[in-house]
């Protein structure tokens, strides 16, 4: 099992702060956004592997390191795609999917409307990216889909999460690796993250 990993970075602290202040403009929240999903790029692929090669510097050569797979990123529509540039800007080689997955309001469930993903997944590190952990639901939906067209080595980047959406993913999907740059206090009623941020995808987008 993967025990969750959060980025322990004061700067990332810091600019997790501006992102929960609801006076946050949406310019600016999508710009803390983008920065943060850099710092969580970082600690997903710390541990790819990558294959040996001869770098002919102007002294002489050497051993350099190229990435052995190419990664892909999966957002989870919509507040997911909000990550997919931050990614990008440590893996711009990376690929990209995309999983639909919206919580109905009542019922809290996850429901599918939309899957799709490179041709060839296993053996290439998939990192699926949601801002928002919360009840866990929706994340572990698109976990199993991803895992039925062949993925297995899976990360899941948020930004923040709740200890009931981490719990459940435990449970469901113990392999996952699951990164964030904070756990909250809990689920209110509601089952929104406290004290959270809001909704990241209405935050993103402007549509409050």
């Amino acid at each position: 099992m993967h025990e969750l990993q959060c980025v322990p970075h004061p700067v990332a602290r810091a600019k997790l702060s501006r992102l929960r202040d609801r006076a946050t403009d949406v310019l600016t929240f999508r710009r803390l956004v983008y920065e943060l999903a850099i710092f969580l790029a970082v600690e997903c692929t710390r541990d790819l592997p990558v294959d040996e090669y001869t770098v002919q510097t102007p002294l002489t050569a050497t051993v350099g390191h190229r990435l052995a797979t190419t990664p892909v990123l999966m957002p989870v529509l919509r507040a997911g795609l909000g990550m997919v540039e931050g990614m990008l800007q440590v893996i711009p080689e990376a690929e990209i999917g995309h999983i639909g997955m919206y919580r109905d309001h009542d019922s809290l469930t996850p429901v599918e409307y939309y899957v799709n993903t490179p041709a060839h997944l296993p053996g290439r590190r998939v990192i699926v990216l949601d801002p928002m952990l919360a009840t866990g639901g929706s994340a572990c939906a698109a976990l199993a889909k991803i895992k039925q067209r062949g993925a297995d080595d899976i990360s899941l980047a948020a930004i923040i999460a709740a200890p009931e959406g981490v719990a459940r993913l435990r449970e469901e999907h113990p392999d996952v690796a699951l990164y964030a740059i904070a756990v909250d206090e809990r689920l209110n009623e509601h089952g929104y993250i406290v004290p959270g941020l809001g909704d990241a995808g209405d935050r993103i987008f402007g549509t409050l």
